[in-house]
């Protein structure tokens, strides 16, 4: 019947099964079974094998029959199928029964009304699992008829077959409609994917998830648990930072702190004043800081890791405040603190924009997602959206942003991000006008958003930090405590592997690194001498990490067996925190 393999001789589609999903065993051989007894009888025999009841490993929580199973099932899973014959004829344990090897070579075969027939036998109990199991079968068996012209056996099939078993009618309706409208198809009107036949191993892989694992071990079933089991081990281990490539099978997984950027290998003195803010761009290449000069730097990340002044971007009559990377790297917005947004081009150090209003200052920027405009908060507690040339698209008014605010963007540009009010995160969504909020208990100075877009990290005025999860209902999943603050902004991020790490500045000049999802504290970095007033990590190069302080430098960090290269941009005069000596 016109099913994917049927070009193939029997033999040939046994040995793609093996490799694919979870293969049929040796004890297989179903003509010789059939004709050497009743098919009643080899259906209702359970699997026998030697020490059915017995346990393995240290606990005695590990069924040794379930064990070989899995055993089998992967070596059959890796094309090692004699060995995998070998295994289940010395332990005495098949894979599976014969009647379940004959029902999986049945579906390889295309034999619908031989299939659906010994279901009934192979031991399930649940008419819910046999009626769907059926339906799965029946629907193939009615596709393969279609597609070799042979509607009114299709038709016969629908109504004779699938119908009686009352069971996922809106599907018998779509089904129907491929009668319904068979013309239209022969005319060249294809059906949809969801009215079409599946491949006959996929109709295999679908079947196996339908039916208890004891009847049909799950496909790759021992890869799996090995994978739960290292990534158990990975999400306990506080220092992984690397590639996972690295783990092994031969001993359990534990990273050392040598992993996580703790040594200064760079110090970067291009600005006169305090530096407020710094971050890496998307693909790590650049690095943009902003500063109380008035000014802000593109610096440029070489391919041996030394940070190098590219550009200094002059032009504020205030202190800049913000930075923001467009989705290409290819341009920069700063912000001045309670003034304007300006647009550069980063290869050239241009400015090409600036974006204002008359008489309102802007207080935070941010990119739209497809780099074609830009986004202002407002003094007036308002939100604009601009294109690239400066001409105003869209205006939020109301309750949207305060005075000190970060503002972003969802990667599909759906939701617009702010602090609302002193305790209180917006999350508008731009169509539907809808609002939701992260209501906290204490000031928030400012918040960041996953490169998932699943989690906001905010920074509260009582020294915590708290992860927010957005991703459908919003709830607090995590506390981070330690660092100083009670002046100033400070802000934080997230960092490192798969952004397994929590970074923040500090009032009392440190650098505190904490692991993401357990919450401890892995690091506290000393080094600068003034507040550590925002970190940015390298989303690229997960062992850099750089931090920006009211002493004036930004420090760039790496792994503690690097050494550490010159500062560039050397200047000299006091340095001051917050104005204060």
């Amino acid at each position: 019947m016109g099913g994917v393999e049927d070009g193939q001789p029997p033999s040939k589609r046994l040995r793609l099964s093996c490799a694919g999903s979870s293969s049929l065993s040796s004890s297989l051989r179903a003509e010789e079974t059939v004709a050497t007894g009743s098919l009643r009888d080899l259906m209702a025999r359970p699997i026998q094998c030697q020490g059915e009841e017995e346990v393995i490993g240290s606990r005695g929580v590990i069924k040794r029959l379930e064990f070989v199973r899995l055993i089998a099932g992967a070596l059959y899973a890796l094309g090692y199928e004699r060995t995998g014959a070998c295994l289940e004829e010395e332990s005495g344990i098949p894979l599976h029964s014969a009647a379940v090897n004959l029902l999986m070579q049945h579906v390889l075969d295309g034999r619908w009304d031989e299939s659906a027939s010994i279901l009934q036998s192979i031991g399930l109990e649940d008419e819910t699992i046999i009626k769907s199991a059926k339906f799965l079968i029946l629907e193939q068996k009615f596709f393969e008829l279609l597609d070799d012209g042979k509607t009114m056996d299709a038709l016969k099939t629908l109504r004779t077959e699938i119908s009686p078993l009352h069971i996922k009618t809106s599907r018998l309706h779509e089904l129907s409609s491929c009668i319904l409208y068979l013309p239209q198809s022969e005319n060249g009107c294809a059906r949809k994917d969801s009215l079409k036949g599946k491949s006959r191993s996929e109709v295999l892989t679908e079947l196996q998830k339908l039916l208890p694992p004891t009847i049909m071990v799950p496909s790759r079933r021992l890869e799996y648990l090995v994978e739960q089991a290292l990534n158990l081990q990975r999400g306990t281990c506080i220092y992984h930072n690397s590639s996972d490539r690295e783990m092994s099978l031969y001993a359990d997984h534990h990273c050392g702190r040598d992993n996580i950027p703790s040594r200064t290998l760079q110090i970067l003195e291009g600005h006169q004043d305090e530096v407020w803010c710094l971050q890496f761009s998307h693909k790590g290449k650049y690095l943009a800081s902003a500063s109380k000069d008035r000014s802000a730097i593109i610096w440029e990340v070489g391919v041996n890791g030394e940070v190098a002044l590219k550009h200094r971007l002059c032009g504020h009559q205030r202190p800049v405040s913000q930075v923001s990377w467009s989705p290409d790297d290819q341009q920069l917005l700063t912000c001045g603190a309670e003034e304007t947004v300006r647009r550069w081009d980063v290869l050239s150090g241009e400015c090409l924009q600036v974006y204002e209003k008359a008489g309102i200052p802007v207080v935070s920027c941010a990119w739209f997602p497809d780099g074609e405009s830009v986004f202002a908060g407002f003094s007036d507690k308002s939100i604009g959206m601009w294109d690239l040339n400066g001409k105003e698209l869209e205006c939020w008014k109301g309750h949207r942003t305060v005075k000190i605010s970060d503002l972003e963007i969802t990667h599909d540009g759906k939701q617009i991000i702010s602090i609302c009010r002193e305790a209180a995160i917006l999350l508008l969504d731009r169509e539907t006008q809808f609002e939701r909020l992260i209501e906290e208990d204490q000031v928030i100075t400012s918040f960041s958003l996953s490169n998932d877009g699943k989690f906001i990290l905010v920074n509260l005025l009582d020294q915590e930090i708290h992860l927010w999860t957005i991703d459908g209902d919003i709830r607090l999943v995590a506390k981070y405590k330690g660092h100083k603050r009670s002046r100033f902004v400070v802000r934080s991020c997230f960092g490192g592997l798969e952004q397994s790490f929590i970074a923040s500045g500090s009032e009392d000049s440190q650098v505190f690194i904490w692991h993401r999802s357990s919450g401890q504290l892995v690091d506290i970095l000393p080094g600068h001498s003034g507040v550590v007033n925002c970190v940015s990590w390298n989303p690229v190069d997960h062992h850099m990490l750089a931090t920006a302080s009211d002493d004036r430098t930004i420090r760039i960090w790496g792994l503690n067996g690097a050494n550490m290269r010159r500062s560039v941009c050397q200047s000299n005069g006091t340095h001051q925190c917050n104005g204060k000596l």
